[in-house]
Order: structure tokens, then C-alpha cells, then sequence
């Protein structure tokens, strides 16, 4: 695949960026370094190699899921800065 400055502009475009021309051209030779490499590893023979599901042999463990006591409702809400009887007070951020 051949890097163009058209491709720059489009993925500059998409990403919502703006070079100067020397950074255009910088970027051009980037990518077409890294397309290059990218087809050479198309050039080998992976047809044996098993899909890798996991970097390690390590699995999750998970926790026994168990009721634990916490807090009350009031406990919760009696240090904060602005609440009611059942929720915390924040400041309104959507407008309409």
C-alpha cells in the first residue's frame, strides 16, 4: 500500500488534526515504515501458530461473593458537603 498525501489528509482530517507541510511529509514516511513492516509480517506462514487468548497462563480469581455488613444509609451521607435525606446534592451540569 503506498502512503499519499491525500491518505495524510485523510486520516488528518479524521482524526481532526492539522500539520504544516513538513510534518505532512514526516508522517507520510512514518506510516508508509509502518505499513511496510506490517506486510512483511503478512509474509509469514502462520498457519500453525494457535490464537493467543491471553498473554500469560495466569486466570482470573475471583472472590467468593458473600454479604459483608457496610454502612447505613446516614452514615454514608452525614459528611457530605450538601445532601438530603436520601441523596447527595451536586451541581447541575446539563443544561437545556
Amino acid at each position: 500500500m503506498e502512503v499519499n498525501e491525500q491518505l495524510v489528509d485523510q486520516l488528518a482530517d479524521l482524526a481532526r488534526l492539522e500539520f504544516t507541510p513538513e510534518e505532512k511529509t514526516s508522517i507520510q514516511g512514518d506510516l508508509q515504515r509502518m505499513i511496510t513492516f506490517v506486510e512483511k509480517l503478512n509474509e509469514l506462514d502462520t498457519s500453525a501458530v494457535q490464537p493467543i487468548l491471553h498473554m500469560t497462563a495466569d486466570r482470573n480469581v475471583y472472590r467468593e461473593d458473600k454479604v459483608v455488613p457496610s454502612i447505613t444509609r446516614e452514615e454514608g451521607l452525614q459528611n457530605a458537603p450538601a445532601a438530603n435525606d436520601q441523596y447527595f446534592k451536586v451541581p447541575k451540569v446539563i443544561k437545556k
